[in-house]
């Protein structure tokens, strides 16, 4: 990930952020690794905080934990749900745990306040025949265009990695080829082709291997066969290790991966839009459903809390009831 300065897209009309503000996201992006989107939507909710500490004419060091309050309950009359409150106390408290000894406050003020409670919702996912006929037709379309389209090729293993392996949109795009280690750069994810496994730079800078299946290993080796006629000769070093390459020969950027993914979805008929993210909850539903172990889909996804994995129960008793729905003589709940 790049060293730059971190810049927050600022409204003509808008004052910077301040000074501790902008040296935080530097640092999470310096230290922390985080994705741009995630320091974007960090910056967002920080002009929100220094919104209304002016207008409660408070300095950022003056304010404490009954002013957050407030500024929370303000923030939710204006129609700000639960789940973007929520976020913004996470970017508020991690700001303030950051600076707090910088500055030497007494405490952090974000402590101890939490927000609304949201009903969760289930995560969408394919249904085991959706997921193999889409990747099906990722298969086809790459043996069909072998030879003319490289790009089919490289789809058909970035679709059946997602699938494999549960990987985030990120954690696939910054994948390396292999571990590499030349020329200044070195490899923070890559493909273990011997052991059959990729090991990735999760959320939170967290490492983790996961298995690569047997027919995803087979369409990266067609696509690595394939490769490098997108590689030009002069391509930069994080370029050169990318696993999966776009159209100019750099690493595949992940508005890319949508765009395919949800071209191919159309193409294969499916109902709804397929995006990276179904692929992931694809991969977990239908593992619980087969494995039933938590805590192996827990390490596999990157999750660092067992509740966030704890939803796609919810999915497979939904996947239990309909077959017992379909198969009970006397279930008499038939739609």
């Amino acid at each position: 990930m790049s060293t730059e300065p971190v810049i927050v897209s600022e409204p003509a009309a808008q004052a910077p952020l301040a000074m501790p503000m902008q040296a935080w996201l530097q640092h999470l992006q310096t230290n922390r690794r985080y994705a741009g989107h995630t320091l974007a939507g960090y910056g967002r909710d920080l002009r929100r905080l220094a919104e209304l500490a002016a207008q409660a004419r408070l300095p950022l060091d003056r304010v404490a934990n009954g002013h957050i309050r407030q500024f929370v309950a303000r923030l939710h009359a204006q129609g700000l749900g639960p789940r973007s409150l929520a976020r913004a106390l996470a970017a508020w408290r991690g700001f303030y745990q950051w600076w707090v000894p910088q500055a030497g406050l007494p405490g952090n003020p974000v402590a101890g306040v939490r927000a609304p409670k949201a009903p969760r919702g289930l995560p969408k996912a394919l249904s085991v025949e959706q997921a193999q006929g889409l990747l099906e037709h990722a298969g086809a379309r790459a043996e069909l265009h072998r030879a003319d389209d490289p790009a089919a090729v490289r789809d058909a293993a970035m679709f059946e990695l997602f699938y494999s392996s549960g990987l985030r949109l990120s954690e696939l795009t910054g994948l390396d080829w292999r571990y590499l280690r030349e020329d200044g750069y070195e490899s923070r994810s890559w493909l273990n082709r011997a052991e059959a496994e990729v090991t990735v730079l999760g959320k939170g800078g967290k490492r983790r291997s996961v298995p690569v299946g047997k027919a995803a290993l087979q369409a990266i080796d067609r696509w690595l066969a394939a490769r490098d006629a997108l590689l030009p000769p002069a391509a930069p070093p994080a370029d050169r290790a990318a696993l999966f390459l776009g159209a100019r020969g750099r690493r595949i950027a992940a508005r890319v991966v949508q765009l395919r993914l949800a071209a191919l979805a159309q193409a294969a008929g499916l109902p709804a839009q397929v995006h990276p993210h179904v692929l992931r909850h694809s991969f977990a539903s239908h593992v619980l459903q087969s494995a039933q172990d938590l805590r192996a889909v827990q390490e596999m996804l990157g999750h660092a809390n067992i509740s966030t994995t704890q939803i796609y129960t919810r999915l497979d008793f939904q996947h239990l009831a309909r077959a017992y729905d379909q198969a009970h003589p006397r279930a008499g709940r038939k739609s």
